[in-house]
């Protein structure tokens, strides 16, 4: 009996020794995986060149609401951060949609190592990349206030980009199948998630609900109820940690990568709520009792 004790004691202690290493080794190529090409835009945008905050060359899209508003006269610019495995360019249609049901532009920036854009993609080029896409929405459209978007991988980023922000909070944080934290991705992955070992080894630092925390801006959160990538429990715990709920949009049987298609009409009445709430009866939200505004 002690034999098979300690046979399995120490089968669980390889067994941890190894997925920890496998893990700091791999850790980013799990966290980023860019598609092996360079993606053309389904519907027209405007491809514009930016440079990371490390000043590594970037390009994203920028879709205006109307072809004849100039940038500069845009009074709300949405950034959104698409997740690990996606384009820019893929996330193109999704923009058309939303300026035009919004009136707000959304700029789409490329990571590096994405796309075609040479550079490895790890948590500080992904960070740097991100802030050099806000310094060039604020260059743009200086007026315009700044709303930022993700999904997936792309919820952290934004989540990250929020709280470099402050005390300059964005005009709302808005989140579709976000994750808690990048530790509880990884206790998913049956990585050992104890504390101290994973700030040994981690290079990522994730943290979503945590930042939502300190956020003096509301945060929007929509996730599907089939979502086999970040389970929707995640999505309950990121909205509920918020300072300022915004509103918590359910989709049944929706995926991870389907939101808005599923979630149809109720989708973009929850965007337009996050993003131009003045717009959406107060009454109508509270009838449908998916959440509250700020």
């Amino acid at each position: 009996m002690v034999t098979i004790i300690t046979i399995a004691v120490a089968a669980a202690l390889v067994w941890v020794f190894f997925t920890t290493l496998w893990l700091w080794y791999n850790q980013e190529r799990v966290v980023f995986q860019p598609p092996p090409i360079e993606a053309v835009p389904p519907l027209p945008a405007q491809r514009v060149q930016f440079a990371a905050g490390d000043g590594h060359r970037l390009f994203g899209f920028w879709i205006s609401p109307n072809e004849r508003v100039h940038q500069r006269s845009t009074d709300l610019v949405v950034i959104a951060f698409h997740g690990n495995a996606d384009l820019a360019a893929w996330l193109v249609p999704w923009a058309h949609e939303a300026a035009t049901r919004t009136g707000a532009a959304v700029f789409i920036p490329e990571y590096r190592g994405y796309g075609g854009i040479p550079g490895k993609p790890t948590y500080a080029t992904a960070a740097a990349d991100a802030l050099g896409a806000l310094t060039y929405a604020r260059s743009m459209a200086p007026a315009a206030r700044i709303a930022l978007f993700g999904h997936s991988l792309g919820t952290a980023v934004a989540a990250d980009v929020a709280a470099a922000m402050n005390p300059d909070a964005p005009a709302a944080l808005v989140l579709q199948s976000p994750f808690t934290s990048a530790r509880e991705m990884a206790a998913r992955m049956l990585v050992p998630p104890v504390p101290w070992l994973w700030r040994k080894i981690s290079r990522v630092h994730y943290d979503t609900r945590s930042i939502v925390k300190t956020l003096d801006c509301p945060v929007f959160v929509a996730h599907g109820t089939r979502d086999v990538v970040v389970p929707l429990r995640m999505g309950r715990q990121v909205f509920a940690a918020a300072r300022r709920p915004g509103e918590l949009l359910i989709v049944p049987d929706a995926g991870h990568n389907d939101v808005p298609d599923v979630g149809g009409a109720r989708y973009w009445r929850w965007l337009t709520a996050a993003l131009r709430p003045a717009s959406v009866p107060v009454g109508e939200l509270e009838e449908e009792g998916h959440g509250h505004l700020p």
